[in-house]
């Protein structure tokens, strides 16, 4: 999750066709963690029967429906309005990013360009999303870690982090060479990177990153738990604390 963005500007545009009307709370109050929607805008033929749940979910959080007439079988004309919106909003509106709500590839090459124009751009959608759409986001979020139960945060005092009540990916081999690799290439001299660049340099390497993925609230409780890193809290000044983290001796060794 983003530092200090809360007064982020963003347009927040949903493809109604892919992503669930019943996860719309926990969505909404995702994007509120990383500014505020100064557009709220979804997408699709809401004459349609598939559509029905949306009907009765959209006032409740003040989103304005685009309405778009399926005229032929097989064009989406819902995709082509929300990018034709996206491109006049990236020249026009005074918004610092956007959050794309979709599962559908076809918006790869919408997030690259508002990117390009300087634009923030955060995606939002179910694990089927392709994984082309994900690499072109700052960060996407998967729709299925919103609801998932997760671990609590270490107690004042305690040893260890808590184990997790619920993963929605499980960790593996892959998670330790990305974590490793990430302190490796972000570490000072002596090899310590702090808790908050280590979340950075993770993000740029994959944007679909997030602890709760695994079952945990922070990146830090994640962190604690993995027996290849060793995680230290230095006195930062003005009574600051900060987490510092790097790989165990015995596994750069290896």
């Amino acid at each position: 999750m983003p530092q200090n963005n809360k007064d982020l500007r963003l347009a927040v545009l949903i493809d109604a066709d892919n992503v669930p009307y019943t996860a719309i709370k926990e969505m909404m109050d995702e994007v509120g963690k990383y500014g505020y929607p100064t557009f709220k805008r979804i997408y699709g033929d809401f004459t349609s029967t598939q559509l029905n749940g949306w009907k009765n979910v959209l006032n409740e959080h003040a989103i304005s429906p685009m309405q778009q007439y399926s005229y032929t079988t097989g064009k989406n004309a819902s995709d082509s309005a929300l990018i034709i919106d996206a491109m006049d909003m990236l020249h026009t509106a005074e918004v610092d990013g956007f959050f794309i709500v979709s599962s559908d590839s076809d918006f790869t090459r919408l997030a690259t360009r508002l990117r390009e124009g300087g634009k923030r751009v955060f995606g939002m959608g179910e694990k089927k999303t392709p994984m082309p759409f994900i690499k072109a986001c700052e960060q996407f979020i998967y729709i299925e870690l919103l609801r998932a139960p997760l671990a609590k945060a270490k107690p004042a005092g305690g040893s260890k982090a808590a184990a997790p009540m619920h993963a929605v990916i499980d960790p593996g081999t892959d998670l330790k060479k990305m974590m490793t690799s990430t302190v490796e290439d972000f570490a000072d001299d002596d090899g310590w990177v702090t808790m908050a660049g280590l979340g950075s340099g993770i993000q740029k390497k994959q944007p679909e990153f997030d602890a709760r993925n695994y079952g945990y609230k922070r990146l830090s409780d994640l962190v604690r738990t993995l027996p290849y890193l060793e995680v230290k809290t230095r006195d930062g000044g003005s009574g600051n604390r900060n987490d510092y983290v790097r790989v165990k001796e015995a596994i750069k060794g290896r």
